[in-house]
């Protein structure tokens, strides 16, 4: 094999590997709430969403719901803050999700990201009752 073709093996093996990576940079979700929504509307937004993708969701303060998802023996915490203007989803802890250094397997980032796309799902909805 020339040298070229050995190169050419190398770089798609290490790009393959790259491709297969498991962790990722932990998203921590920041969202706007359009006008016109209370602080009630965007809790109860935010309990249904929860409770459809199967989220154990508490109240842990005013304002703040502790979320914790788990998956056979993987578990994620989460804590969202709201109000009547916007929410945000911030990582808390985890168990068995490779979660060091800011990164964390990629299933919790589309645990998040899910979460975010149904309490958006739900917001909408209220605003057309």
């Amino acid at each position: 094999m020339n040298k070229i073709a050995k190169w050419f093996a190398v770089f798609t093996f290490i790009s393959i590997l790259a491709g297969c990576a498991r962790t990722a940079p932990i998203e921590q979700i920041n969202t706007v709430v359009s006008a016109g929504h209370s602080a009630e509307q965007v809790k109860n937004a935010i309990l249904k969403a929860g409770i459809q993708r199967d989220w154990i969701m508490t109240e842990a303060a005013p304002g703040v719901i502790k979320a914790t998802q788990k998956a056979r023996d993987h578990s994620a915490t989460a804590n969202i803050k709201y109000s009547a203007t916007g929410y945000s989803i911030v990582y808390d802890s985890s168990f068995n999700l490779k979660a060091s250094d800011g990164k964390i397997h990629k299933n919790y980032n589309r645990w998040v990201r899910n979460l975010d796309k149904d309490i958006q799902v739900n917001l909408a909805s209220a605003a057309l009752q």
